[in-house]
């Protein structure tokens, strides 16, 4: 083979590199909701495949306003959404009141593995104090698996976060979660790692009662577990959880109260939804100032009709211990990969937004 064919057949190869590397880092026009659409569609047609290489949907600052379409869907595997910034890349939907709903509202709805996002707010802007009883705004339901949260605020009131499916591992890391009732929701196993956790005033006049989490647990372990999180609640009073249905588990390890006059004096609602069989504990809360505040011991009885469970809910150090992020998750290493990936996002978004 003379040089100039040497030559050219490596220009071709490097060429080809390059526009591969390319076709896995969308860019979406800023604040253009209709851009975002396209490169999601565009993004789970490149991913179909579970064993795809990652695609990035990179987003710039802006309010991308999907007006009232809710369910916007992530199909496709081992995709990441980097927003520019969390405060300022803003994704929001409004659904209508009279289609409120668990499984109706979600302002994206995750159906993919190996999700990853980054940096930007998802909001669901149902007008919830006009809603009646009910007023289910999701920001996120995630019927997939192994999706990872870094630094991603999540804006609304009931049910603002839904992980749907049975087995499902999830990880949250550094990031912001408002609501009022039951907005953290759902079944699986998810770690919430140093999350600032935001309750909203029940109504419109402000004061009333919150519930942060409704676990459902059925086949994992160990449920939903909040390490090292700070509570938020200048409004509203509230209890860490109350149980949706089945095996409803849920623990709360050195989470820093702004306010602990705010906890309610069960810490948790003894008043369940469908289960009483609830594995709910604490360890070592903290007010602001990281005073512990856990009382050494807090026994509740969970109620549901003429169904009565009752249990302690404070864990000893040595019980406390087994709530690591390697025992949760023994198979997957969230924070490894969250690590990995924000590199390689930080590295696009230099290049790119």
């Amino acid at each position: 083979m003379n040089r100039l064919r040497l030559l050219t057949l490596l220009i071709c190869l490097a060429s080809t590199c390059m526009a591969a590397t390319r076709s896995h880092v969308i860019r979406v026009k800023a604040g253009d909701a209709k851009s975002l659409i396209e490169s999601l569609e565009e993004a789970n047609k490149l991913n179909a495949d579970t064993l795809s290489e990652r695609t990035y949907v990179l987003i710039p600052d802006g309010t991308y306003d999907l007006g009232e379409t809710s369910l916007t869907t992530i199909s496709g595997h081992n995709i990441a959404l980097i927003g520019q910034s969390m405060e300022k890349t803003i994704i929001v939907n409004a659904p209508k009141v009279e289609n409120e709903g668990i499984s109706k509202t979600a302002t994206l709805l995750n159906r993919g593995w190996g999700t990853y996002v980054q940096d930007l707010t998802l909001k669901n802007a149902l007008d919830y104090y006009n809603s009646g009883p009910a007023g289910r705004a999701v920001c996120w339901q995630d019927k997939g698996n192994r999706t990872i949260f870094k630094r991603v605020r999540m804006l609304s009131y009931q049910d603002t976060y839904y992980s749907h499916s049975e087995e499902c591992q999830h990880y949250f890391e550094d990031c912001e979660i408002h609501g009022t009732v039951d907005f953290l929701c759902g079944a699986g196993d998810v770690y919430f790692n140093r999350c600032l956790i935001v309750t909203e005033k029940r109504n419109l006049q402000g004061g009333g009662k919150d519930v942060i989490a409704a676990p459902r647990t059925s086949t994992t372990k160990w449920g939903y577990v909040f390490d090292h999180c700070t509570i938020r609640s200048d409004m509203t009073d509230f209890h860490f959880a109350r149980g949706w249905h089945t095996l409803p588990r849920c623990a709360w390890l050195y989470t820093k109260i702004e306010t602990p006059e705010r906890l309610l004096k069960e810490r948790y609602d003894p008043y369940s939804i469908r289960s009483v069989d609830c594995s709910f504990y604490e360890y070592q809360t903290m007010d602001k100032d990281g005073n512990v505040i856990s009382p050494q011991s807090n026994v509740v009885t969970f109620i549901k009709d003429d169904l009565r469970h009752t249990a302690e809910t404070i864990m000893t150090q040595k019980e406390a211990a087994r709530f690591t992020l390697e025992n949760v998750f023994p198979n997957w290493k969230p924070g490894k990969i969250a690590n990995t990936l924000e590199k390689q996002a930080d590295k696009h978004k230099q290049a790119y937004l």
